[in-house]
């Protein structure tokens, strides 16, 4: 039996992503086969390409955080999963691919009737925002947050998991975006035409409890100026302070875990120093779900329970064959996609 799956050939732009075939994989013991229905697009995908992310692999390798998939082959060992089981997991790399061997331990069981292109979009979005809203800034009903991107994966994550939770929500966004921004329950404030900080002070009457912010670097310490007293930024990403320094800047691609570090370090403490008791907290969900896997787990089925039960509906920006993973890159590197890129993996051929 054959596959297709895509390779980063070297870091670089979207010229780097190449699809080959080859023979599918075989489980080792402990692990299980899975045939991708479902993988997500996402700036790290795009950021590991460039080799500035601090989860980049050596190259070659194959991109994608996420997927959904169907149980095809448990490897010796196996007992928790069957054949045609829907599952979800979190590789980190390998998901843009028909085919991948995962460690039972990985996967988590998808409720039956599901659409995957939905489901997979709940488990690096989703459960990234869930996780800074319950368990970074711990938010309670009637409180108010700031969110970034507001339009982008996590963003509108955010805003439908905020709602949920009874936030007074705002969000950054362009002119374009807008509207599906206010759809989402939020106040959009358009980043391009006005300062975030003094307009979020104007409308949520001295600032907010939380702002969420994925830039990093300087932008975080402008996020703090938009808390009020006992507020919190939760910083999940470092894409200005990473992307400066990467093939934008006209520099090779290369791993490079630790950068930007320092700065935001220097942020944390600042903001446990400096009076006013406005906190900058970090989020990773890669280091929680290594460290509190259970946590990771009991996180994602609750989320799967709330698509279930129509509760949350996790846009869908994009559905793109495996082939089209270097167009698929392209359209979120070129910014204003609303929701998630997924890639449909589901025609595998035997």
């Amino acid at each position: 039996m054959r596959q297709k799956r895509v390779v980063v050939s070297h870091y670089g732009g979207p010229e780097a992503l190449q699809v080959i075939e080859e023979a599918c994989p075989e489980p080792a013991a402990g692990e299980v086969r899975v045939k991708v229905l479902a993988a997500g697009v996402a700036m790290p995908d795009i950021m590991a390409r460039e080799g500035i992310h601090p989860e980049t692999p050596p190259v070659p390798y194959t991109p994608g955080w996420d997927l959904v998939g169907v149980v095809d082959l448990p490897g010796p060992g196996v007992s928790g999963f069957a054949p045609g089981q829907v599952v979800a997991a979190m590789p980190i790399h390998g998901a843009y691919a028909e085919f991948i061997c995962l460690p039972e331990r990985e996967l988590v069981p998808v409720p039956s009737g599901l659409d995957p292109a939905e489901a997979v979009s709940l488990i690096l979005n989703y459960i990234t925002a869930y996780q800074m809203l319950h368990r970074s800034a711990k938010v309670k009903p009637g409180q108010r947050a700031l969110i970034h991107g507001a339009s982008g994966g996590v963003g509108t994550a955010l805003l439908q998991l905020g709602r949920l939770a009874g936030l007074e929500l705002y969000g950054t966004c362009s002119l374009r975006s807008a509207p599906a921004v206010s759809e989402l329950g939020a106040t959009p404030i358009d980043y391009q035409h006005q300062d975030f900080v003094a307009e979020t002070r104007r409308l949520a009457g001295g600032g907010v409890d939380a702002v969420f912010d994925p830039f990093g670097g300087a932008h975080l310490w402008q996020s703090r100026g938009a808390l009020r007293s006992g507020g919190k930024v939760v910083g999940y990403g470092n894409t200005t302070t990473l992307r400066g320094e990467g093939l934008g800047a006209g520099r090779a691609g290369r791993r490079n875990r630790l950068h930007g570090i320092p700065i935001y370090l220097l942020y944390i403490l600042g903001g446990w120093v400096l009076p006013g008791r406005r906190r900058v907290v970090p989020y990773s969900i890669q280091t929680l779900k290594r460290l509190r896997p259970a946590l990771f787990r009991q996180d994602l089925i609750t989320l799967l329970d709330l698509l279930q039960q129509q509760k949350i509906r996790p846009l869908v920006a994009q559905r793109l064959p495996l082939s089209g993973a270097r167009e698929a890159q392209e359209l979120l590197e070129r910014g204003g996609v609303i929701g998630k890129i997924v890639l449909i993996c589901a025609d595998s051929r035997t």
